[in-house]
């Protein structure tokens, strides 16, 4: 590891203690990203972005410390922050076991089962770049179709980036949501809970990264899960229902939960994103 003096003299500002070297990382679609070595011996990983939204890295902060208080899922420490970085503690990763899987499942299910007052959360936040509305309703389909739906299929329309009929299929596949998922308090969830932001760590500890905390419901996490694929998936999702067992028929759900990341993912990179979303709607009309 070299030391890339811009990054490391500005980390040692916020963490007060020195770094000995720096090396690059891969930190995903939106972020530059290092491992730091310190002198106090921790490893830390720091992730920055040129001009970031106001409150970009202080609302990611808070997600992983919120998770945190719930005594669920293993998060990574929140060693600094401000507005144009975050620093964390370094998570060793490596293969993914059944142990772990199952671990992580009841972990999971401890979380969610931390819940929340309400549907929302205390601010609005982000996911990747995109803002993440979060002004709690009531009930978990008015929450869904109104803070997860219509924000994002407001920008498709105005980039022309989905068909009307697309659109219109969303829309009344969303509007089921009270009729088809059973109300359950709300649930303490990471809301961007895909494999990229789930760490494989020693001794079967797996760790959560890069939330979009808020309350919701908590089939809307393993949606995610699903959706984009994660390894040992039927070990986690086998533990999760023994600690916390879903109600029946949550598989056959998933889809309308999936409608949220599809049409975030079609904001983001276009491409077909906004038809499979449809696609998937079409299962429930």
């Amino acid at each position: 590891m070299a030391r890339q003096a811009v990054v490391a003299d500005r980390a040692e500002q916020l963490l007060g203690t020195s770094v000995i070297a720096t090396a690059p990382v891969a930190g995903g679609d939106v972020a530059t990203a290092f491992r730091l070595r310190l002198s106090n011996g921790r490893t830390a990983f720091l992730k920055t972005i040129a001009h970031p939204p106001a409150g970009f890295f202080e609302r990611e902060a808070a997600g992983l410390r919120w998770l945190a208080e719930a005594d669920g899922v293993a998060v990574p420490e929140v060693l600094a922050v401000d507005p144009e970085m975050l620093v964390i503690e370094w998570v060793e990763t490596t293969r993914p076991s059944a142990d772990a899987a199952a671990g992580f499942g009841r972990a999971l299910a401890r979380m969610h089962g931390a819940g929340a007052a309400s549907f929302g959360g205390e601010a609005d936040g982000f996911i990747a770049r995109l803002p993440l509305y979060n002004k709690p309703l009531p009930t978990w389909a008015e929450f869904y179709n109104e803070r997860r739906i219509a924000p994002y299929l407001r920008v498709l329309r105005d980039k022309e980036l989905i068909s009307a009929s697309h659109a219109d299929a969303i829309e009344r596949a969303a509007a089921r949501v009270g009729d088809l998922v059973p109300e359950e308090p709300p649930a303490r969830l990471h809301g961007d809970l895909w494999n990229g932001n789930v760490l494989w760590g020693t001794e079967d500890r797996v760790h959560v990264i890069d939330p979009a905390a808020h309350a919701g419901h908590r089939e809307a996490d393993l949606a995610m899960l699903t959706l984009f694929g994660l390894p040992q998936l039927p070990q986690v999702v086998a533990a999760y229902d023994e600690a916390a067992p879903l109600a029946e028929g949550w598989e056959d759900r998933l889809g309308l939960h999936q409608l949220f990341p599809l049409l975030v993912h079609a904001c983001l990179f276009g491409g077909g994103y906004a038809a499979r979303a449809a696609t998937v709607a079409e299962r429930y009309l």
